[in-house]
Parts: C-alpha cells; structure tokens; sequence
C-alpha cells in the first residue's frame, strides 16, 4: 500500500536503505570556556528576529472600532473552539482569562475565571491567580469575594488564608485580618498557622491577645515545642513567674513525652538566666529520675556542663556517675547478655552506694540467662549471683535476701546437665557463719546427692574434721569412693586420715583397697604414699614386698632407682657405726641395680638411655659410700656417647637430617670387635685359597 503525496511506503525498501546512520559524537578538544557567552535567551531571540518575512507571523495593526470588534470575535471564538476540546487543561483558562483582562473586559474575564472553577474548584492555584487579578485591577470587594469563597471551599490550604489576612492588613483592615485569623483558627491548623498568628497580634503590641491565643495554641497542640514558645514569650516580655508557670504545666502534662528531655533542658536553662542554680539542679535531677536513660543523652551532656559550672566537687562527681551510668544503660540495652558490662555498672552503683539502685541493678542482670544449657555460656553470669548474695551478705548486711539469693540461684542452675560447686560451698560456707550447722550439711548433703564434685567431698570433709567429726569423715570419704573408685587422691587422703588416728590397720586396708582397683588415674602416686607410710611405720620388709609387686606390675626407670635407694638408705641411723650392716645395705642395693641393668641390656635393649641413666645414678651411689663404695665396677659398665645423624620423614620437599646422641655399651663394643676379626680371618682365608690356585 503506497503513502500519501504519491511516495512509496516503506514496506517496498530494502533492509539497508531504511537504515539511517546516525552521526558520530565529535570530540571536545578545547573544553576552554569561550570569551563571549550566549545564553539560550539570546539564541532563540535571534531566531525570532531573523526569521524570514513569510514564515514570521504578521503584524496587525487595528485602526477602526469594526475591525477591533472583529478581531475579540475571532478570537474569543478560538479560544472557546480550544476550550470545547481541552476543558480540563487549565493554562487554556488562564490565557484565555487574561486576554479578556488585556481588552479590560473585566466581566467577561471574571466569567472565565468562574466557568474555569466550575471545572475544577480544588485546584487552590486557579483561586489564587482570579484574585490576584481582582487585586491587581483594584476590584477589592471582589477579592474579597473570591478569597472567603477560597478558604469556604479549600480550609486546609494555609497559602489561602495567608493571602486573604495579608490583603486585608495592606488595606489596614486590622479588625477583618483578626477575624479571618479566628475563621482560620477554628479550623485548628498547624503550628506555623497559630504562630503566624501570635506575631500579627504582637505587630499591634497586643500582648494579651498573643497571650491568650498562646493558651489556645498549647492546648491545640500539646507538644513541648509549643510551651517552650510560650514561655519563652513569657520571658521575652519579662513575665519570670508566668514563664515559670508555663514550664511547671508543661512538666505536669509532658513528663512522659517522648520529647520531655527537650522541656527539662529548657526549663534548668531558663532558671540557669534567671540565676537559679539550686532550682535548675532540682530540675536535671528529677529529669534524669524519670528519663528513660537511653533519651537522656544531651540531658546528661548539659547537667555535667552545668556542674562543673556552678557545683562543688560533689555534685561534679555525681553528675560525673550519671553520665556513666547513662554509657552503661546504652551498652546493656544494646547486648543484655553482656556481663562484663553489668560487672562495671554494679561496681558504678556500688560506690555511690544507693542500696535500692544497686539492687534494681543486680536483677536486672540476673534476669539475663544464657540462652542455652551448656556451662560455657553460664561461667561467667553465675558470678552475678555470688556478687549479689555477698553484697546483700556484707554491704547490706540482710542475711535473708542472702539466703533467698542462693536459694533461687540454686533452683536456676539446671544440675541434670552441669553445676557449679563454688555456689554449693558458698551457700554451706554462709550458713555456717550464720551458725546454722544443719542447714549447712543439708546443703552439702544435696549438692553430693545431685551434682558430686571433687571440690564439695573435699570442702565438706575439711568442715567435719575441723569440728572433729570423724565418722562423718570417714562415711563422706566412702561415699566419695564410691562415686569416684579411681581417685588416687582420695585413697591417700583417707589412708592419711586414718594414720593420723593411729589406725595403722585400717590405713594399710585402704592403701591394699586402693591397689587392688582395676582404674586408678595417678597410680604411682599411690603407690609412693603406700611405701613411704610402711617406711615410716619402720615395715622395711613390707616396703620391700610393696617395691617387689610394683616391679611386677611395671619396671619403669624410677621405680628401680626408688627401690634402690630404699635398700641403700633402709637402715636406721645406727647404720653409720655398723660396718657389716652399711655393707648389706650396699649389696642389696647394688642387687637391685644389677637386676635393673639385667633387665633393660635383656628385656628392653631399645631404652639405652634409661639405662645409662640407670647406671648414672648407681655410680653415684657407689661415690657416696666413700670408701665403702666400688666405682669402677659401675664405670666398667658406662657407655660411650656418639653423636649421630637420622633422617627425619618429611611429606614434602628435600630430606632433612637431625642429631641425637646414640649410646655404645662395653658389651656391644667387643661384639662388633668380634665381627671384625671374624670378617678379616675369612678374608685372609679367601686370598690364601685364591693364592695357591
């Protein structure tokens, strides 16, 4: 299908004929600016005026009253053609409305302007520019007319009520501004509409107008902002005590407010002006009482400046605690969980020394349990407890809250999964200073029934045997026995008791009790407080079969050199007179380290260290029997040390070697002396044989 004019469509081209190049973007080189600027005015100016002759529009010059009411027919009939087809375009009124105000056809503009309200009267702009034109064209009642139908339609629009008062006050209609200012009031606008209000009074010096209109004001809008501004008019007409007045009934209506630090400031600066200090402490005081502590931070700012202003040292550091207090409050409302935090706010309220404050704040923070049951999250908020039951202990000296501390601290710790025994013990440790003796066991009886530890066997048997209560020693150290059989520690601390009784007989019984156990966790501690019980009851032979079944059970190095210097040392100290007794004292030692280096040379060959340790320690025993002694049948036996080099496993890179020292012993020495003899005689027999064929 072709186009109009005769032209081919652009169905009929070709692909690349319908493709249009576009320009490249030229490059700036020169991004100087240019010696003579030219606006966008300038430049559409110059096309008006240089258009050509008959595309400009032509100049009409009406010289005849037919020719001039031609011409307003003409064009009143295109702007109503414009009009019937875009009604809802209101620039079109506007025009249309201000040709017929050139022509001072005022009716006929005033029509205009009313059809173009029927068609949208909300449209606040459109009221605006029909009065400005009554205004401009001196019509003042019809401006009148205009505006009270304005703000009738459109109360919310302030813009309309400003113009409407400003018209009437240019006309020095006082009395019909302030009438319409009350129409607009009854509206109850915002605070910029009451202000504006208050200084149209006050630019009549009608102060008890403005006055009472400020009493409207603050019970239309009940915020702080609005009394600060009737008190500080109060004080600006050097009203003090009606400015007072007004910053005590704001603080009685807004103490609450989420703006009240803002009122409180104010007020302690207002009586900081009027000089009075003691008032205006009273007042950042009782503010910082009722603030909530994270809105009081300017609050706090302020008292501190005003402190170190007009307070002693005194109220310097108690303004100093508040402002602290106020960082503590910031940082546990941030993380409630964070104890040491809670640590340094208690240690706050505990040097002021305020005991109700420092009992809000220990249960406030104990009142933050760990989120979970596992004894990690628990070690360090268990410690708010015992901080807050030895200060109701100590400081506030109330031995019930105490006990209703510990009480409830012990009723929160879940005991099925952990305890903490320090909280048992200090719970007993207290009733036993309140001399409470049976409540005391109860406690420990509990904590043993519910959560055993090492710490409550041992704490409460240290009680019973300070009040000498044996049997209850002895029941506690076999319950203690019989939730941990493996207890080295308990089995020497209870063989430890009985021999500091004199019970001789029981306390071997539990030192046999003890060995025979098939887990011990420390055995050779046992087994050396076994021995050296037997060697101060003076049982040399007992001792000697206690070494004999440990080296039944193990050969370690120590053991062999304990069993040794035990037979050195075995006899008492009339051994130093007695020859012959000093000399079977030295040969059953040295039986003991001949069998020691039997076993380690036999038995375990690969432990060379142990053994030449072993042989150390004999030579030094042969040297500290004098003349008794024999050395050289230990150096005899020494060996050489060599130092050597072993390569050392290494995932990746080169081989690394490294340096250890490496023992030869005599035996080993005429051994690898044999070998070489033995490889050199073959030798010698092989080049003989070789020689005679």
């Amino acid at each position: 299908m072709g186009s109009r004019d005769g032209e081919p469509s652009l169905g009929y081209l070709s692909r690349k004929e319908t493709e249009v190049k576009l320009p490249r973007p030229t490059r700036v080189k020169n991004k100087t600016p240019a010696p003579i600027q030219i606006t966008a005015e300038q430049i559409l100016r110059e096309a008006r005026e240089r258009q050509e002759a008959e595309i400009r529009p032509p100049k009409q010059k009406i010289t005849d009253p037919t020719e001039l009411a031609d011409y307003r027919l003409r064009k009143r009939k295109e702007f109503e053609s414009l009009i019937s087809r875009v009604r809802w375009n209101k620039s079109v009124w506007v025009k249309y409305a201000k040709w017929e105000e050139s022509q001072k056809d005022f009716k006929r503009a005033r029509s205009v302007w009313e059809r173009a309200l029927e068609v949208d009267y909300r449209d606040h702009t459109m009221w605006l520019k029909y009065a400005d034109v009554e205004m401009k064209n001196k019509f003042v009642n019809h401006a009148r007319n205009v505006w009270d139908r304005a703000v009738t339609l459109l109360p919310r629009v302030d813009q309309l009520w400003y113009k409407y008062i400003h018209m009437e006050e240019m006309l020095g209609n006082v009395a019909g501004a302030r009438q319409i200012f009350e129409r607009w009031m009854a509206w109850m606008p915002d605070q910029q509409g009451w202000l504006s209000y208050i200084k149209f009074e006050l630019r009549y010096n009608e102060v008890e107008r403005a006055r009472a209109i400020f009493e409207r004001f603050v019970n239309c809008h009940p915020k702080v902002s609005a009394w600060i501004r009737f008190a500080k008019f109060e004080m600006k007409n050097g009203e003090i005590g009606r400015a007072r007045g007004c910053y005590e009934r704001a603080v009685d209506k807004l103490a609450d407010d989420e703006e009240a630090e803002m009122l409180f400031v104010a007020f302690a600066e207002f009586e900081e002006k009027c000089k009075e200090t003691e008032r205006a402490r009273c007042i950042y005081k009782f503010a910082l009482d009722h603030i909530p502590k994270g809105r009081a931070e300017d609050l706090y700012r302020k008292f501190v400046a005003f402190e170190k202003q007009y307070g002693d040292r005194e109220g310097i550091e108690d303004a100093i605690v508040g402002k602290r207090r106020f960082q503590y409050e910031d940082e546990v409302r941030k993380n409630p969980r964070n104890y040491d935090t809670w640590f340094d706010y208690i240690r706050l309220e505990e040097s002021v020394g305020n005991k109700d404050r420092i009992r809000e704040v220990y249960e406030r923070a104990i009142a933050n349990v760990p989120p979970a049951e596992e004894k990690r999250y628990w070690q360090r908020y268990i410690y708010l407890w015992i901080n807050y039951a030895l200060y109701e202990e100590l400081d506030a000296q109330d031995m019930e809250r105490t006990r209703d501390v510990y009480r409830e601290c012990l009723k929160l710790i879940p005991h099925q999964k952990f305890s903490f025994a320090k909280i048992w013990l200090l719970a007993a440790q207290f009733e036993i200073r309140q001399l409470r003796l049976k409540e005391a066991r109860l406690l420990l009886g509990e904590a043993i029934g519910r959560a055993p530890k090492d710490k409550i066997f041992k704490k409460y048997i240290e009680i019973e045997l300070h009040f000498g209560n044996i049997d209850r020693c002895r029941k506690l150290y076999e319950k203690y026995l019989e939730w941990s059989p493996e207890n080295c520690y308990a089995w020497s601390k209870f063989a430890e008791l009985e021999r500091s009784l004199y019970e001789t007989e029981r306390a071997r019984a539990i030192f046999e009790l003890a060995i025979d156990q098939p887990a011990l966790d420390m055995p050779e501690l046992l087994w050396k407080a076994y021995i050296d019980f037997e060697i101060s009851e003076g049982e040399f032979e007992r001792t000697r079969a206690l070494y004999e079944r440990l080296l039944n059970r193990t050969k370690h190095l120590k053991v062999w050199i304990s069993f040794a210097k035990f037979e050195a040392l075995a006899m008492d100290s009339e051994v130093e007179e007695d020859i012959e007794l000093k000399k079977n004292c030295l040969q059953r030692a040295r039986d003991v380290f001949e069998r020691a280096v039997s076993y380690f040379r036999n038995s375990a060959p690969e432990l060379k260290e142990e053994r030449a340790m072993l042989l150390e320690e004999w030579l030094n025993m042969e040297s500290s029997f004098g003349e008794l002694g024999d050395v050289n049948l230990v150096r005899a036996k020494l060996p050489k040390k060599l130092k050597k080099r072993r390569q050392i496993d290494m995932e990746d890179g080169p081989a690394a070697y490294e340096e250890y020292i490496d023992y030869l012993f005599p035996e080993e020495t005429q051994t690898t002396n044999l070998k070489i003899l033995e490889a050199a005689y073959k030798w010698k027999k092989q080049r003989v044989a070789s020689e005679e064929d």
